[in-house]
Protein backbone atom coordinates (compact mmCIF):
# COMPACT_ATOMS: atom_id res chain seq x y z
CA UNK A 1 0.00 0.00 0.00
CA UNK A 2 0.95 3.71 -0.81
CA UNK A 3 0.29 6.44 1.30
CA UNK A 4 -0.76 9.78 0.60
CA UNK A 5 -1.74 12.70 2.36
CA UNK A 6 -2.96 16.08 1.94
CA UNK A 7 0.36 17.93 1.85
CA UNK A 8 1.28 14.94 -1.05
CA UNK A 9 -1.87 16.11 -2.65
CA UNK A 10 -0.86 19.56 -2.41
CA UNK A 11 2.41 19.35 -3.74
CA UNK A 12 1.00 18.03 -6.59
CA UNK A 13 -1.38 20.39 -7.68
CA UNK A 14 1.35 23.15 -7.51
CA UNK A 15 3.53 20.83 -9.59
CA UNK A 16 0.62 20.73 -12.08
CA UNK A 17 -0.04 24.09 -11.58
CA UNK A 18 4.09 24.52 -12.56
CA UNK A 19 3.85 22.98 -15.57
CA UNK A 20 0.75 24.35 -16.55
CA UNK A 21 2.34 27.87 -16.43
CA UNK A 22 5.58 26.36 -18.18
CA UNK A 23 3.37 25.00 -20.98
CA UNK A 24 1.55 28.05 -21.78
CA UNK A 25 4.74 29.93 -21.79
CA UNK A 26 6.64 27.87 -24.49
CA UNK A 27 3.35 27.41 -26.76
CA UNK A 28 3.09 31.51 -25.89
CA UNK A 29 6.71 31.71 -27.67
CA UNK A 30 5.52 30.03 -30.54
CA UNK A 31 3.24 32.03 -31.38
CA UNK A 32 3.77 35.67 -33.18
CA UNK A 33 2.20 38.88 -31.74
CA UNK A 34 -1.27 39.11 -31.02
CA UNK A 35 -4.29 38.01 -29.45
CA UNK A 36 -3.20 33.99 -29.06
CA UNK A 37 -0.21 34.95 -27.96
CA UNK A 38 -1.53 37.31 -25.11
CA UNK A 39 -4.21 34.52 -24.15
CA UNK A 40 -1.52 32.09 -23.07
CA UNK A 41 0.69 34.23 -21.38
CA UNK A 42 -2.55 35.19 -19.32
CA UNK A 43 -3.55 31.22 -18.51
CA UNK A 44 0.36 30.93 -17.74
CA UNK A 45 -0.01 33.56 -15.20
CA UNK A 46 -3.31 32.52 -14.37
CA UNK A 47 -1.39 29.20 -13.38
CA UNK A 48 1.07 30.49 -11.77
CA UNK A 49 -1.32 32.40 -9.33
CA UNK A 50 -2.95 29.05 -8.75
CA UNK A 51 1.08 27.39 -7.40
CA UNK A 52 0.92 30.62 -4.79
CA UNK A 53 -2.95 29.78 -3.74
CA UNK A 54 -2.25 26.37 -3.22
CA UNK A 55 1.24 26.80 -1.37
CA UNK A 56 -0.31 28.95 0.91
CA UNK A 57 -2.68 26.59 1.46
CA UNK A 58 -0.03 24.12 2.39
CA UNK A 59 1.56 26.32 4.39
CA UNK A 60 -1.61 26.88 6.18
CA UNK A 61 -1.57 23.41 7.44
CA UNK A 62 1.75 23.57 9.17
CA UNK A 63 3.00 20.26 11.09
CA UNK A 64 -0.71 18.69 11.26
CA UNK A 65 0.44 18.64 6.83
CA UNK A 66 2.63 15.36 7.65
CA UNK A 67 0.08 13.59 9.84
CA UNK A 68 -2.39 10.54 8.90
CA UNK A 69 -1.45 9.63 5.59
CA UNK A 70 -4.13 7.55 3.38
CA UNK A 71 -3.98 4.48 2.25
CA UNK A 72 -3.96 3.22 -0.95
CA UNK A 73 -4.02 -0.09 -2.32
CA UNK A 74 -1.80 -0.49 -5.79
CA UNK A 75 -4.73 0.03 -8.36
CA UNK A 76 -5.80 3.16 -6.87
CA UNK A 77 -2.01 4.30 -6.85
CA UNK A 78 -1.51 3.59 -10.35
CA UNK A 79 -4.53 5.29 -11.47
CA UNK A 80 -3.81 8.15 -9.98
CA UNK A 81 -0.12 8.81 -10.53
CA UNK A 82 -1.23 7.47 -14.53
CA UNK A 83 -3.90 10.38 -14.22
CA UNK A 84 -1.58 13.09 -12.82
CA UNK A 85 1.36 12.45 -15.19
CA UNK A 86 -0.61 11.36 -18.43
CA UNK A 87 -3.87 14.14 -18.45
CA UNK A 88 -2.56 17.23 -16.29
CA UNK A 89 -0.05 18.67 -18.40
CA UNK A 90 1.83 15.98 -18.97
CA UNK A 91 5.50 16.66 -19.69
CA UNK A 92 5.85 14.68 -22.75
CA UNK A 93 3.53 16.83 -24.33
CA UNK A 94 5.41 19.02 -26.67
CA UNK A 95 4.06 22.92 -26.76
CA UNK A 96 5.03 24.01 -29.32
CA UNK A 97 3.35 20.82 -31.33
CA UNK A 98 0.27 21.48 -29.25
CA UNK A 99 0.41 25.54 -30.22
CA UNK A 100 0.49 24.67 -33.84
CA UNK A 101 -3.29 23.31 -33.70
CA UNK A 102 -4.53 26.43 -32.03
CA UNK A 103 -5.91 28.34 -34.98
CA UNK A 104 -7.51 30.87 -32.48
CA UNK A 105 -7.87 32.20 -29.07
CA UNK A 106 -11.07 30.11 -28.77
CA UNK A 107 -8.85 26.80 -29.38
CA UNK A 108 -6.89 27.87 -26.22
CA UNK A 109 -9.57 28.25 -24.28
CA UNK A 110 -11.19 24.95 -25.37
CA UNK A 111 -8.18 23.28 -24.45
CA UNK A 112 -7.52 24.95 -21.31
CA UNK A 113 -11.29 24.49 -20.01
CA UNK A 114 -10.72 20.59 -20.87
CA UNK A 115 -7.86 20.71 -19.02
CA UNK A 116 -9.58 22.03 -15.75
CA UNK A 117 -12.30 19.77 -15.97
CA UNK A 118 -9.67 16.77 -16.09
CA UNK A 119 -8.01 19.16 -12.56
CA UNK A 120 -11.45 18.82 -11.26
CA UNK A 121 -12.23 15.20 -11.74
CA UNK A 122 -8.64 14.43 -10.01
CA UNK A 123 -8.47 16.18 -6.68
CA UNK A 124 -11.93 14.99 -6.73
CA UNK A 125 -10.41 11.50 -6.74
CA UNK A 126 -8.03 12.56 -4.42
CA UNK A 127 -10.03 14.04 -2.32
CA UNK A 128 -11.91 10.60 -1.43
CA UNK A 129 -8.59 9.43 -0.10
CA UNK A 130 -8.03 12.22 2.75
CA UNK A 131 -9.77 11.62 5.84
CA UNK A 132 -12.00 14.50 7.16
CA UNK A 133 -9.95 15.68 9.82
CA UNK A 134 -6.87 15.61 8.32
CA UNK A 135 -7.20 17.85 5.20
CA UNK A 136 -10.49 16.91 3.55
CA UNK A 137 -11.71 20.37 3.66
CA UNK A 138 -7.92 21.64 1.25
CA UNK A 139 -8.65 19.23 -0.76
CA UNK A 140 -12.18 20.83 -1.29
CA UNK A 141 -10.08 24.38 -1.71
CA UNK A 142 -8.12 23.36 -4.99
CA UNK A 143 -11.43 21.99 -6.10
CA UNK A 144 -13.60 24.93 -5.84
CA UNK A 145 -10.28 27.06 -7.28
CA UNK A 146 -10.12 24.71 -10.48
CA UNK A 147 -14.18 25.12 -10.90
CA UNK A 148 -13.48 28.88 -10.44
CA UNK A 149 -10.81 29.02 -13.19
CA UNK A 150 -12.76 27.08 -15.52
CA UNK A 151 -15.79 28.93 -15.35
CA UNK A 152 -13.45 32.62 -15.78
CA UNK A 153 -12.37 30.44 -18.87
CA UNK A 154 -15.72 29.26 -20.10
CA UNK A 155 -17.03 33.37 -19.70
CA UNK A 156 -14.13 34.59 -21.79
CA UNK A 157 -14.96 31.88 -24.15
CA UNK A 158 -18.44 32.59 -24.36
CA UNK A 159 -18.12 36.20 -24.72
CA UNK A 160 -15.94 35.89 -27.80
CA UNK A 161 -18.98 34.16 -28.68
CA UNK A 162 -21.26 37.07 -27.87
CA UNK A 163 -18.80 39.08 -30.03
CA UNK A 164 -18.59 37.67 -33.04
CA UNK A 165 -22.20 37.16 -33.16
CA UNK A 166 -22.36 41.17 -32.41
CA UNK A 167 -20.20 41.93 -35.61
CA UNK A 168 -21.88 40.34 -37.90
Amino acid sequence: MTRFNVDEILAVAEQIERNGAAFYRKAAEAQEEGPLRDMLLELAAMEDEHVKVFASIRASLGSSKDEGPTELDEQQELYLRAYASGHLFDSDLDPVEAASSFGNVKDVLRFAIGLEKDSVMYYTAMKELVPEDLGRKEVDRIIKEEINHAAQLADRLASLGRTARRER
